[in-house]
């Protein structure tokens, strides 16, 4: 198995942050079969495979937001306001995902991209491990 950690710039606002392309270089370097996992080791945070620039991560957030709002109702409560929100996410969005990959090229569907989803404005850095197997 090859794994490798790649940095991510969240930020300090609450995000949908495409990384596609850094998936698709890791998987490219050997053009083998195999299956690509991306694990975020954060408590707040979580990888989806969504579509991205259409609005949808957008919704993704303003979902998230109605699910869990960013209020004094949490009991894990340092951090900014709502901070507790963004450790209950993972239940709800897993900080993982698994891909086959195909001749060095993750199989998505058409519209399909990977992303880190991060509620915790208090951690604007975070790490994503990329690991791949192969056949």
């Amino acid at each position: 198995m090859r794994s490798e950690i790649i940095s991510v710039a969240t930020g300090s606002r609450e995000t949908v942050h495409d990384i596609t392309g850094a998936c698709a270089d890791f998987v490219r370097a050997r053009g083998e079969d195999g299956l690509l996992h991306v694990f975020v080791p954060h408590a707040t945070a979580g990888v989806v495979l969504i579509e991205l620039g259409s609005g949808s991560d957008d919704d993704l957030l303003a979902a998230l937001r109605d699910l869990l709002p960013a209020d004094d109702r949490w009991r894990h409560a340092h951090g900014s306001r709502g901070h507790g929100r963004a450790h209950v996410m993972p239940a709800l969005i897993p900080p993982y995902a698994t891909i086959p990959v195909l001749g060095g090229r993750m199989a998505l569907g058409m519209w399909q991209s990977v992303a880190l989803v991060d509620l915790n404005v208090d951690n604007a850095q975070r790490q994503v491990r990329l690991s791949f197997l192969s056949d």
